[in-house]
């Protein structure tokens, strides 16, 4: 086939892929042997991203945006008007050697729409990362998108191929799923997804006794959900994404904000794409879930079903829970630091390092780096400089958001006058 010709496809299908963003390559260990090509262990793969959070240093294709499925909210359902394209395995294969070869890439991302079906699908793909890792004996990272579907067969001879597998969700709740993509049935992802995990506890157990065992799946698995298709609150979509962390064991749940692609009476009009901040604000969510400590109904409730889209969720709870606060931060134990706005959990272990030595005060804290302009209206420490904590949520609110608007403005001032 000519070279015109691939360049077509290449165009077609990699514009088709940007609506994924779940290619994160974070995690994987697969060493280089053997003077094998490429390498995929933690410190070998770099990342850049842009601002929608896809992870450009990976070759992202679909293998077809052919699908016999007709979801409204994707580009490549049956019935869009759009050009079609499909790649053979062997040209997949050789893209990826090709421009791994000349550092355009650390690694592939493999996705596909639904073509016959779905293990003939999962079959085509799984055949891409086996050549990739058994003819070209290549070592570089693999993400295959898991066909929802799929046997239980094809889920496991993926793992022992790619890196990192992931069966998107697509729509958080189950009455969304069935208005949007009625072909498809919910238990369609999880069946996957559980097989999944399965697998990657059967190998962390027979790793420890036998040390040959072949990996599965290093990486873990992650999903992905559509944000503002339907009328999910954040709550819904956040208890759903806590769901899949604690059931499934997902590396990692991304949120992808709704881009319309055709004109549907079930989607919000074209015109109407979610705005960045509400993704910013689910993944700030997500982190105080999995690395703070929080627990889902803590910030979400039927009492505050979506997040303030003004401050952060961990601000935001902070002012709904003042009862709570001033937190001593020379007494106060690990879990209640990490709970003070302005205090990240590298600051939280700096704090417990150095007041082992001495009592600490505003100076000390200044110099630990956490973000005083909202963490003094939460604390004490050994000092008096400031110490007023008998104002209002909505009061302290409007002071850091004042405040947090004229940094911005001084900062960009002080940056137009560097290029004058």
């Amino acid at each position: 086939m000519s070279f015109e010709r691939i360049k077509e496809k290449l165009n077609i299908l990699a514009d088709a892929a940007k609506y994924d963003v779940s290619c994160s390559s974070s995690g994987s260990d697969r060493t280089n042997t053997n003077k094998g090509l490429g390498n995929a262990t933690p410190m070998g793969i770099c990342h850049s991203y842009t601002e929608d959070g896809r992870c450009i240093s990976l070759l992202k294709i679909l293998l077809t945006n052919h699908c016999i499925f007709d979801c409204a909210y994707c580009v490549t359902r049956k019935s869009n008007d759009i050009k079609r394209a499909a790649f053979k395995i062997q040209e997949v294969v050789d893209l990826t050697i090709n421009f791994y070869r000349r550092n355009y890439i650390e690694g592939l991302f493999l996705s596909s729409g639904i073509f016959k079906s779905p293990d003939h699908t999962m079959e085509r793909l799984v055949a891409v990362a086996k050549k990739l890792r058994l003819d070209k004996n290549y070592n570089g990272y693999i993400h295959l998108k898991s066909i929802p579907g799929a046997s239980d067969e094809l889920m496991y001879e993926a793992g022992l191929y790619a890196d990192r597998l992931s069966v998107n969700i697509e729509v958080p709740t189950i009455s969304g799923l069935k208005l949007l993509a009625p072909d498809k049935k919910h238990e369609d992802f999880t069946k996957p997804m559980r097989k999944v995990q399965h697998e990657i506890v059967r190998y962390k157990a027979e790793k420890r006794i036998i040390k040959s065992t072949p990996k599965f799946a290093p990486a873990g698995q992650s999903t992905q959900m559509i944000i503002g298709a339907t009328g999910e609150t954040d709550k819904d979509i956040m208890y759903s994404a806590h769901h899949y962390y604690t059931q499934y064991q997902m590396r990692r749940v991304y949120y992808s904000g709704y881009v319309p692609v055709a004109e549907d009476s079930r989607l919000p009009a074209i015109g109407s794409q979610v705005p960045m901040l509400r993704e910013n604000r689910l993944y700030q969510t997500d982190w105080l879930l999995r690395f703070y400590g929080f627990g889902v109904q803590e910030i979400l409730n039927n009492e505050h079903p979506n997040l303030d889209m003004d401050v952060d969720p961990k601000l935001g709870w902070a002012l709904r829970n003042l009862h709570l606060f001033p937190i001593d931060i020379n007494r106060a134990d690990k879990g209640m630091l990490a709970r003070i706005p302005g205090v990240g959990m590298q600051s939280v272990g700096k704090i417990l390092n150095a007041r082992r030595f001495r009592k600490l005060n505003w100076g000390h804290l200044k110099k630990i780096g956490i973000a005083l302009n909202r963490a003094k209206y939460f604390i004490i420490c050994d000092s008096n400089q400031w110490e007023n904590h008998e104002l209002e949520p909505q009061k302290i609110k409007g002071i850091i958001l004042k405040n947090s608007v004229g940094k911005f403005r001084k900062n960009y001032s002080s940056q137009l006058q560097l290029f004058n």
